[in-house]
């Protein structure tokens, strides 16, 4: 069976930003312990060996608090760590490549920036979309351009799975996406390059909390 997740506060967690594999390991400690519903490993600056050593680490860590481990776009250290899934892009691997990969049991998640790569997701082979990047950011370098607000709106009209958003939100920000219908708030820097992650974590939590009530 496929794990349980709740995309509420999804972590990016981005190890050089973090300071390396003891401090990412330590940030997805506090973050889980407080708030965080999904962590996503995302290294590109890695090599294989050093990802999947940290892919390791978080699996034994995550699993007991059922937490999904995600590996973006590399399949193999997702299979190698027995994470919980995988994340893909619209240039990586084709949604149907992935699932063939990685079985039936795993969740796959897929990106999105325009109403054409929504129309296009095959919701009997992806679990949940990202759609982004919602705002300016500088944590992805190949990057589309920013939706803003109101065109992240429109397209979650048209979401065919839960949604989480991403793309330069923080604290500041989170209310205003989940206002727009988002499911969740993924987040690289507001946690990795916080001085205190797990407060930063609770702060998200508790926002994400207070929008959707008044989003009801």
């Amino acid at each position: 069976m496929k794990p349980d997740f709740d995309l509420s506060l999804y972590l990016v967690l981005d190890p050089d930003m973090c300071g390396g594999h003891a401090a990412a390991l330590r940030t997805a400690d506090l973050a889980t312990r407080n708030g965080a519903t999904v962590v996503q490993l995302r290294a590109p600056e890695w090599k294989k060996r050093a990802w999947l050593a940290l892919a390791v680490d978080l699996k034994a860590l995550l699993a007991p608090r059922g937490v999904p481990l995600i590996i973006n776009d590399h399949v193999d250290i997702a299979l190698a760590a027995d994470a919980d899934g995988v994340h893909v892009g619209q240039k990586d691997l084709p949604a149907d490549v992935v699932r063939r990969l990685i079985g039936p049991n795993k969740l796959l998640g897929l990106s999105t920036s325009s109403l054409a790569d929504l129309r296009g997701v095959d919701a009997d082979l992806v679990d949940y979309i990202g759609v982004g990047p919602v705002y300016p950011t500088g944590t992805k370098k190949d990057a589309n351009p920013v939706l803003g607000v109101v065109k992240l709106t429109q397209l979650l009209v048209e979401k065919p799975l839960p949604a989480v958003a991403i793309g330069g939100i923080g604290i500041a920000q989170a209310a205003e996406v989940i206002g727009a219908g988002a499911d969740g708030v993924a987040v690289v820097s507001a946690i990795c390059a916080a001085t205190d992650p797990a407060a930063a974590s609770v702060q998200l939590g508790a926002t994400i909390a207070s929008a959707r009530e008044v989003a009801a």
